[in-house]
């Protein structure tokens, strides 16, 4: 199990990365609308948006290295992708040049979440894969934190001091290619690819007590030799419900506000009337909460399930966000709007921040995880580019009041889809899912 602990964790820093690359721009934020004077939406839709197109384009294409190459290589290409972002964003002197380098780092985000929860669901055991996989949104909230840590110590050093705040992230990117190098392949893909001898040295090293031949035998349940097998697709009928699973999990998500929010974090709490300083400050509070209910929700979620969590944060989602957009209606200044903001963010992270990556890894079949992961992923980022990129407009015309009242009825039917359609993973392994999804 120490093995295996490790191998996730290295895995899981991906989550890192992509935590502290989507949040480390906002400390940037009006600082670059300053200098290089874009328009609202242009600085919206490019500047802010371009690591999130890249996101996009990363979640619709990951699947296929992620297949290929297999998901230790693919991880390896992340973190040079992001190395590469970081040093490039820093050094660069114009929107378009910046644009590009961001739009590299979020090729890296969105393959991250593909090929790091697809290794971890494959080499973990079904009692502990929820909390494994976790290890990968723990990750992505502690590279949240760093972030707002960072944008924040960073912020007094001198007129360049974007440029610090984006390029810092060379150094964990740098770490992050190197370890990697030390993780085995996933078994799973292994098998899929006819590998069968090195992995079955790899499930040797996983659990050395374990009947190996019978292990190889459960793997191959719902991967038989069949040739069809290799042409089917996540679009086919008897796959529409996980697909439907993956599309309506990804939607709420995001409908969540929650990327819109770590986006312009310092700008909503400046229309919430607080000053610069305190801002930035609030932004940090705002990852610590993440990160603490994140460990709440990992050491939860192989105890609850994953439906348990998804009722409560639905509803802390619903309280939360509606207590925001209240606030900004009726024009309440001060400390109120940081602690509704940070109750959403507790809801997000015991709920879907701890969720989503794992059900999702967790409903595919073996020969199609990593589509349908591409395909949930997709979903998720697809949004997540749309929905930030139009915050600025947004709370300029219609107001940030009713904008948090709009995710706040999106996240009434997440309540209606955990209640009525979301299925409890909890314990199962992998074929055994496989099996009863498939039968709905």
């Amino acid at each position: 199990m120490n093995k295996i602990f490790l191998w996730s964790i290295t895995a899981a820093l991906a989550g890192f990365l992509f935590g502290f690359d989507t949040v480390v721009i906002s400390g940037a934020d009006t600082k670059l609308q300053q200098l290089w004077h874009t328009s609202d939406v242009f600085h919206g839709s490019v500047v802010m948006a371009m690591a999130l197109w890249g996101t996009v384009v990363g979640a619709l294409f990951g699947g296929i290295p992620t297949n290929a190459l297999g998901r230790k290589k693919t991880l390896l290409l992340i973190g040079i992708l992001f190395l590469v972002s970081a040093i490039g964003s820093a050094f660069s002197n114009d929107p378009w040049t910046f644009a590009f380098f961001r739009f590299l780092g979020g090729l890296g985000i969105g393959a991250s979440t593909i090929a790091a929860p697809a290794y971890v669901s494959e080499i973990a055991p079904p009692k502990d894969r929820g909390r494994l996989v976790s290890l990968y949104q723990f990750n992505i909230v502690f590279g949240i934190l760093m972030a707002f840590l960072s944008n924040y110590l960073l912020k007094d050093a001198g007129e360049n001091a974007w440029r610090w705040m984006v390029g810092v992230m060379a150094f964990p990117a740098l770490f992050y290619t190197i370890i990697v190098l030390t993780i085995p392949e996933s078994p799973r893909w292994l098998l899929s690819k006819s590998k069968v001898v090195e992995a079955k040295a790899i499930l040797s090293k996983i659990d050395p007590a374990a009947n190996i031949e019978n292990l190889m035998h459960e793997l191959h349940i719902g991967q038989n030799e069949n040739e069809n097998l290799k042409k089917e697709t996540i679009f086919l009928k008897k796959y529409r419900f996980p697909l439907m699973l993956a599309f309506f999990i990804a939607l709420f998500n995001q409908f969540s506000g929650i990327n819109a929010f770590l986006y312009y974090a310092p700008r909503i709490f400046a229309e919430a009337g607080l000053e610069e300083s305190t801002a930035l400050m609030s932004s940090v509070g705002i990852g610590l909460t993440n990160l603490i209910f994140t460990l709440i929700g990992v050491f939860l979620i192989d105890v609850l399930g994953r439906k348990k969590l998804m009722y409560i944060g639905s509803i802390g989602y619903i309280v939360s966000l509606g207590l925001v957009s209240i606030a900004f209606y009726l024009k309440w200044q001060g400390m109120q709007v940081p602690i509704f903001l940070f109750l959403f963010i507790a809801s997000h992270a015991v709920g879907q921040g701890a969720v989503i990556w794992v059900f999702i890894s967790e409903i595919f079949p073996n020969h199609l995880r990593a589509s349908g992961q591409a395909f949930g992923s997709s979903v998720h980022w697809i949004l997540a580019a749309i929905i930030p990129s139009m915050v600025p407009f947004l709370f300029s015309t219609i107001g940030p009041g009713t904008v948090f009242l709009i995710f706040a009825v999106m996240m009434v039917f997440q309540l209606l889809f955990v209640i009525f359609m979301m299925p409890e993973t909890k314990g199962k392994s992998l074929e055994e899912l496989q099996q009863t999804i498939l039968n709905k």
